[in-house]
């Protein structure tokens, strides 16, 4: 009953304070999985001309804008966090004017305009992030300011070096960008953005790859020691200061207990980002991280080798939790998975493949997401009302995804598809299918499905077994699988063993 009184008198007090104004508007945070533009001069080899042509480009920005549309009630997000956006090995043919560049392609869509062969010289060399605006206009999203990481390319002949960087889009004015060089990894890209007078600093980030490699975390530990620097510069001025880190940390949120081995994490010896929401109102941390909005088992976003991985992440400065400038609508953080779009059967990102003449697919990485609001009280001494506080620790649990679990009637079935289907289009990659065909060899056996071979691969050892099995006992396979791609080979995937029957 205590507990009850108190959250009613901080509503009520709250409620009784001048709502002047309050714009709601959402932040996005989207690793896109190396979008490269058209020209066909990349330092990646599963991006250069003979596997990745203009219509990749096409699906793979139209798929992207194609999630992104479906926030705000299409609106989408007012400020994106973007990763893994190519950095451009032929910078001569930049664009100089995307306003022009936009309003003089405004009656071609993105397929159309990169679908012409051959494409035209003055579309050949445009960047990525600028496919990306065209994409997101072609569904109705504009009205965007960009922001652009600014790393040099590789330069030829090499095939190593930086070959990506982070873009930031917002609705909002963008008053100030900085860079800030870090080791081995993107450049973190700080945009100042002036929302209703309020600014809020945001920091997109990429930090060194490799979430579970000690040797890593010790250049992730001077990634964070960059951006934590920079913080501290900001918070000496203001403690209450807004701001809001994101993007591809390469790091769980519960680093330091996943990995015990790490004498030092980025994210919790460096940055600082702590768990309870309590003590960040108090001001014992000044950092937190979203993934604590989340029960446990659905904090994810991303998958390796089975398990649930928290790379991506949102974090918000204890001044977000005020009443002056920018606050964070509580309990608002997600993971934007759309299943049938993006997300598999068992709400597993499905990744870009390059199969087939257009491509399909949207990234190793689901999109997060949280709401925000400004507010004009100018009471930083008063924190917004917080309903069931995110203030349990991390745990060493580590959550796999749950394919046994998954509802297999909704498969699609050979027979019920209209006929001349083309299951190697592009358009079928990721999707479940009931399998039944003839065997083709008994030890790891391929199947005859629909007139064409596909390779089949059983990740649980015991699917494998059965498959096996399967193919010398009736030299026939009967399983559902997920259709896909693998070093330019079509396969279906097998993620359990309840899935060979």
């Amino acid at each position: 009953m205590l507990d009850r009184i108190s959250v009613l008198g901080a509503l009520f007090a709250i409620l009784s304070l001048p709502l002047w104004s309050a714009r709601p508007f959402t932040v996005a945070v989207y690793n896109v999985e190396n979008l490269h533009d058209a020209d066909g001069v990349a330092v990646y080899d599963d991006y250069q001309p003979d596997v990745y042509t203009p219509a990749h480009v096409a699906t793979k920005a139209t798929n992207a804008a194609k999630i992104l549309q479906k926030f705000r009630g299409g609106e989408g997000p007012d400020i994106i966090l973007l990763q893994e956006i190519e950095i451009d090995q032929t910078p001569d043919s930049r664009v100089d004017d995307i306003d022009a560049f936009m309003a003089k392609w405004r009656g071609s869509d993105l397929k159309t305009l990169l679908g012409q062969s051959p494409l035209p010289a003055e579309l050949a060399g445009v960047p990525a992030e600028v496919w990306l605006l065209k994409a997101l206009a072609d569904v109705g999203l504009t009205g965007y300011e960009m922001a652009v990481g600014s790393d040099a390319p590789s330069p030829p002949p090499t095939k190593s070096g930086r070959a990506i960087k982070c873009v930031t889009l917002s609705k909002f004015p963008i008053v100030a960008t900085r860079q800030h060089s870090i080791t081995s990894a993107r450049m973190i890209l700080e945009t100042e953005i002036e929302i209703d007078g309020a600014r809020v600093y945001v920091f997109n980030n990429h930090w060194k790859s490799g979430a579970g490699t000690t040797s890593m975390e010790r250049i992730r530990v001077q990634n964070a020691e960059v951006l934590r620097d920079r913080l501290d510069v900001i918070f000496a001025e203001d403690p209450l200061a807004d701001v809001i880190i994101g993007g591809d940390l390469n790091s769980q949120y519960n680093q330091k207990l996943r990995y015990p081995k790490m004498p030092r994490t980025g994210v919790d010896d460096v940055l600082r980002v702590g768990y309870s929401e309590s003590e960040l109102r108090r001001g014992d941390i000044d950092l937190h991280n979203l993934w604590y909005e989340l029960e446990e088992p659905n904090r994810g976003s991303d998958v390796y080798r089975g398990e649930w991985g928290t790379l991506m992440h949102l974090i918000v400065s204890r001044g977000l939790h005020n009443w002056s400038g920018i606050q964070y609508q509580d309990n608002s953080f997600k993971v934007a998975r759309v299943p049938g779009l993006n997300a598999d059967i068992a709400g597993a990102p499905i990744r870009w493949s390059s199969g087939g003449s257009n491509g399909s697919g949207f990234s190793d990485h689901l999109p997060i997401y949280a709401h925000f609001r400004s507010v004009d009280q100018g009471l930083a001494d008063k924190w917004m009302p917080v309903e069931n506080p995110a203030d349990t620790p991390a745990s060493t649990e580590v959550w796999r995804v749950d394919y046994a679990a998954a509802d297999l009637n909704g498969a699609l079935r050979l027979d019920a598809l209209p006929k001349g289907t083309d299951l190697r289009d592009g358009s079928w990659t990721g999707k479940l299918f009931r399998v039944n065909g003839a065997a083709i060899g008994a030890r790891n056996p391929k199947v005859r499905f629909g007139g064409a071979v596909y390779g089949v691969y059983a990740s649980p050892p015991a699917a494998k077994d059965l498959l096996e099995a399967q193919a010398v006992r009736s030299r026939a396979l009967s399983f559902y699988g997920e259709l896909g791609t693998y070093k330019g080979d079509w396969q279906f995937v097998v993620r359990d063993v309840s899935w060979v029957q």
